[in-house]
């Protein structure tokens, strides 16, 4: 959302038990919503980052650091954003292959749309 959020607003309970994002455990929909610019969700994102950035996000507590904080906000979604290889994409200009990639789905498409036309029109 514009770079505004570094945490969904949304609770995280409709992530619970998503064994894709890797919440086995009672309560990890909540505890590991989207963070971070990029929104990481889901504790196997959250442990796979946290191995990358030498980080223990999985204690209790210490996934919020993923929003608390703008360097991990940042380098989380900078660390996704290559572990998808979603330059690929970006340099085909293929926004729809990039919103399924982050968000598994098409939600906001359009919005998205709207940003990415607005920045090539101040950047290019």
């Amino acid at each position: 959302m514009s770079l505004t959020y570094t945490e969904e607003i949304a609770s995280g309970a409709a992530y619970e038990g998503r064994k894709d994002l890797g919440n086995t455990e009672k309560g990890d929909g909540v505890r590991f919503k989207g963070r971070g610019l990029i929104q990481l969700t889901g504790r196997k994102n959250y442990a796979d980052y946290a191995d990358y950035a030498c980080l223990n996000l999985l204690n209790k507590g210490n996934e919020r650091l993923v929003s608390l904080h703008p360097t991990y906000a940042l380098d989380a979604s900078l660390w996704f954003w290559s572990k998808r290889k979603l330059n690929s994409f970006s340099d085909k200009d293929d926004l729809r292959s990039i919103t399924r990639r982050v968000n598994g789905g098409y939600n906001g498409l359009a919005d998205r749309q709207d940003y990415l036309d607005r920045a090539k029109f101040f950047l290019l």
